[in-house]
């Protein structure tokens, strides 16, 4: 069932889908569409239907917050796939439709529409919708989220009418929205509820190097920030109101404070877990053939010290995706894959390795004034994730260190004239054989 293809990337799903398929993908994201693909590579030959709630071609996401919203990006080229891909692997994609109800039971689905859809397996990939706010004035004009082409092509529209952008949550999304639009000549705020911007995710001495950074280029922060409600007039956001009174001025809010991971059917159908859905090594849920991947899934991650965590990255979203597939295919392999990330705002990379959360100790490899640096976690003595601020032989390298939970003196991992490939090898040489490491 191949679509008629207008504008570039988007696709008008057939008149007449099937009634049902082998394997039914719900979810046409990361990993929805390396879930279909994985399962061709695998020699599957059953039937896959791909279904999505928007009418696009499955895309990449995290663009949307960097070359997308700062149009040096157009939207064919954030495609995962050329067109043609997905019926030359036979692969249904069913587009502009949601799945509002899971009958396990009966191995099917209903779409909001009322389409009852039966599958062999399922694989649930729908990620998550955009965290919003619960105060006053959540859902006034101006408000933005941004975790779609639509969310970002709503954004951008307004922008010609825009001077203020307050941008609330310091987190990935938030600081690369402030950045391509301070670069875009709008008088930007970020307001972090939190001591720190990025505190979820990264240690104080790289949140302090960003705070730096952001507002060397005229952003205002503002931590430990309380928003009480969004000040508008004739429906549309005028201000921010916080919670000590103070009204901050803008033409535009965005909201960048998390997801919420889309699993309501699942849920209501018993799954179990209580961040999203629980899964297994090969990515199976507690329901009878049915897997979820990506955003939504939980699982126990030896990376994250064996606890259940979800991880909202590219890197997790195709490699469950590939466990799920070849656990389906009937060759299982369990999932173990160091996670990785990437931010990019104005000329810095970063590239983090491995999950820093629970660190004792960090090491601070290189100077952060030379905006080029790395910042080391340890646990007990062991690295456990690095933060690579332009710097991508740190991160690769640093890579093997996380992998193997290497332990290695703080003095030589902040050597930087010591690779820490060779920093590696050294720590390697002075165990003792009896170590067993």
């Amino acid at each position: 069932m191949s679509a008629a293809i207008t504008d570039p990337g988007q696709a008008h799903v057939a008149a007449a889908v099937p009634s049902h398929y082998d394997v039914l993908i719900v979810g046409a994201g990361h990993a929805g569409a390396q879930a279909a693909a994985a399962l061709r590579q695998a020699k599957f030959g059953g039937t896959i239907g791909l279904l999505g709630d928007e009418p696009y071609s499955p895309y990449e996401r995290p663009p949307l917050s960097k070359e997308y919203l700062s149009q040096k990006k157009p939207f064919d080229r954030l495609l995962l796939r050329p067109e043609n891909f997905w019926a030359e692997k036979h692969i249904d994609l069913l587009l502009g439709q949601r799945v509002v109800a899971l009958d396990a039971a009966q191995h099917r689905v209903v779409t909001e529409a009322g389409k009852a859809i039966g599958y062999g397996k399922l694989i649930w990939a729908a990620g998550g919708a955009a965290r919003r706010l619960t105060c006053a004035g959540y859902d006034v004009a101006g408000v933005h989220t941004i975790r779609s082409r639509a969310d970002v092509d709503l954004l951008v529209g307004e922008l010609p009418q825009v001077e203020g952008v307050v941008v609330i949550g310091g987190g990935y999304i938030g600081l690369e929205a402030a950045a391509v639009l301070t670069g875009a000549g709008r008088a930007v705020t970020v307001l972090e509820a939190a001591p720190r911007v990025l505190s979820r995710v990264a240690g104080a001495p790289l949140s302090a190097f960003y705070e730096r950074e952001h507002r060397a280029r005229g952003v205002v922060i503002r931590t430990g920030a309380t928003v009480a409600c969004i000040e508008a007039a004739q429906g549309r956001a005028t201000g921010v109101r916080m919670a000590d009174g103070t009204v901050l001025p803008a033409d535009m809010v965005i909201v960048g404070i998390g997801i919420v991971p889309a699993v309501g059917p699942l849920h209501a159908a018993g799954a179990a877990g209580d961040n999203g859905v629980l899964v297994d090594a090969v990515c199976r849920t507690s329901l009878t053939d049915i897997y979820a991947i990506g955003d939504c899934a939980q699982h126990v991650n030896p990376f994250a010290g064996d606890t259940p965590i979800r991880l909202e990255s590219v890197q997790n979203a195709n490699d469950q995706a590939t466990t799920a597939a070849k656990a389906i295919a009937g060759t299982p392999v369990p999932y173990r894959a160091v996670p990785w990330f990437w931010s990019n705002q104005y000329d810095l990379r970063l590239q983090t390795v491995g999950i820093s959360a629970d660190h004792d100790a960090t090491v601070l490899r290189g100077d952060p004034d030379t905006r080029t640096f790395s910042l080391i976690y340890l646990r007990e003595g062991r690295v456990i994730a690095l933060d690579c601020v332009n710097s991508t032989k740190d991160y690769v390298q640093g890579r093997r260190l996380v992998e193997e939970g290497a332990r290695i003196p703080a003095a030589q991992l902040a050597d930087t004239q010591l690779p820490l490939k060779i920093a590696g090898i050294e720590a390697d040489a002075c165990v003792p054989e009896e170590a067993g490491r």
